[in-house]
């Protein structure tokens, strides 16, 4: 009897064993991404997100998410997180900037504690639901209470969100500030502060909403920055608030590896049927067009729909409801053409859109970058393509020079196989058959 008890125990560890094992093959994993990715993703150290020693329900929702292995930012900057180190990082638009600070956050909460631990802030309500999604998906597996809270919801419902137990909180700095000063946010054991697009946030929009912000966390935070731009205000923050930072910076060169950028030279009259014409002609998963103010916007979105293509628009003057409902939409495929003004520019990740088009020109080469970053999101590829009027040559030189990047005249006819999924992977295969 004591013999078949104890063998029962060996089968039962033996069983363990093999579970444990075996975690990684129950996981719903996505289907693999076959289309090309850029060096901006791809030239890494080789490392596995196992090598970070990370509780394996953080690793099962990472998986899950569909991240295969951390990408460059991510490779440098998640193992100086999880040391407790403030970080600065400087790394291009969709190469994973989300990932490198979630997943070392989301691993030093305890989700056993019932309190606020972790806060990141972002400059606009769309990344705020987006980021905030990312990290309920990765945290799927580990019982860790997410909550998003922006400008333009109910604050009562906030308040009532607030008297349960939350973890991480992902926010606009107005809102949580407001929460914090009527004693509903306690931050007082908050050891984390993330704060994405950092150099929007450093700027004179959010400057004082930060220093009060900050003001109200423990002394003893780690406050971790990324941007893919840093200008000077953030080294006046950086001196008063950050301990002997790590410095990262992938910024060898601005614009992402992937996207192939075109102008066409046009008279304001002309830019509509100059639009049209590039639909006829583009094989648009999704587009992103951006405008230079509200009205435009509109006007524009108009415009297209006429024309007898689907389209949405979303700016900062409409609705929050309504706004959250186009992003939505759009996101998930229900739209082909986006047309927004500069809301848009920041963080937004949807991996379809493989065309940005810039039907009124920026007017500096901070919102070029931060626009054409839309497209070509990890690493892929995509095109941005930008319709110049005679005022905007000199910007246009401007912006070369500033990004030290080449804008080509747009040619008659653009090859697919820089912006179409299809024929990245058709070509990818006919490469690995001349191989074998």
């Amino acid at each position: 009897m004591a013999a078949t008890a104890t063998r029962n125990g060996l089968d039962a560890s033996k069983t363990d064993d093999v579970k444990a094992a075996d975690w990684k093959s129950n996981l719903k994993i996505p289907p693999k991404d076959q289309r090309i990715k850029t060096a901006d993703v791809t030239a890494t150290k080789g490392n596995e997100f196992e090598d970070y020693c990370l509780k394996r329900e953080l690793l099962m929702g990472i998986f899950e998410k569909g991240f295969e292995k951390p990408s460059p930012i991510q490779e440098q900057s998640i193992p100086i997180a999880l040391a407790g180190r403030d970080i600065m990082a400087r790394a291009k638009n969709g190469t994973g900037k989300t990932g490198a600070y979630l997943i070392p956050l989301l691993e030093r909460v305890d989700s056993t504690k019932d309190y606020i631990q972790a806060l990141v802030l972002v400059p606009t309500r769309e990344l705020a639901l987006q980021t905030s999604q990312i990290c309920k998906d990765l945290s799927n597996h580990l019982g860790t209470k997410v909550m998003v809270t922006l400008g333009g919801t109910s604050l009562k419902d906030d308040i009532m969100r607030l008297y349960q137990t939350v973890h991480v909180v992902v926010a606009t700095p107005g809102r949580i500030l407001d929460l914090m000063k009527k004693g509903v946010a306690d931050m007082s054991k908050c050891q984390i502060l993330v704060m994405d697009e950092a150099d929007k946030l450093l700027s004179m929009d959010f400057k004082k909403l930060l220093d009060s912000l900050i003001q109200m966390l423990p002394e003893n935070r780690q406050v971790l920055l990324y941007s893919a731009t840093f200008p000077y205000s953030v080294k006046e923050f950086k001196d008063k608030y950050l301990s002997k930072p790590y410095e990262i910076n992938l910024m060898d060169e601005l614009t992402l590896k992937g996207i192939t950028q075109y102008y066409a030279f046009v008279e304001e009259k002309q830019k509509v049927h100059c639009l049209n014409t590039l639909f006829s002609k583009l094989q648009v998963n999704q587009s992103i067009i951006f405008c230079n103010s509200v009205q435009r916007v509109e006007l524009l979105a108009r415009k297209i729909t006429q024309l007898g293509y689907s389209c949405f628009y979303i700016h900062s003057r409409m609705q929050q409801s309504h706004r959250n409902r186009v992003f939505h939409d759009f996101r998930s495929g229900q739209c082909r053409n986006l047309v927004c003004s500069d809301l848009f520019t920041r963080g937004i990740d949807i991996q379809a859109v493989n065309v940005v088009i810039n039907f009124d020109f920026p007017k500096n080469s901070e919102t070029y970058l931060h626009r054409i970053g839309r497209s070509g999101r990890f690493g892929h590829l995509g095109i941005a393509l930008n319709l110049i009027t005679y005022d905007d040559r000199f910007t246009l030189y401007q912006v070369e020079q500033e990004l030290g990047t080449e804008i080509k005249p747009i040619p008659p006819s653009i090859d697919k196989s820089l912006y179409v999924a299809e024929f990245q992977i058709e070509q990818t295969n006919n490469e690995n058959k001349d191989e074998e």
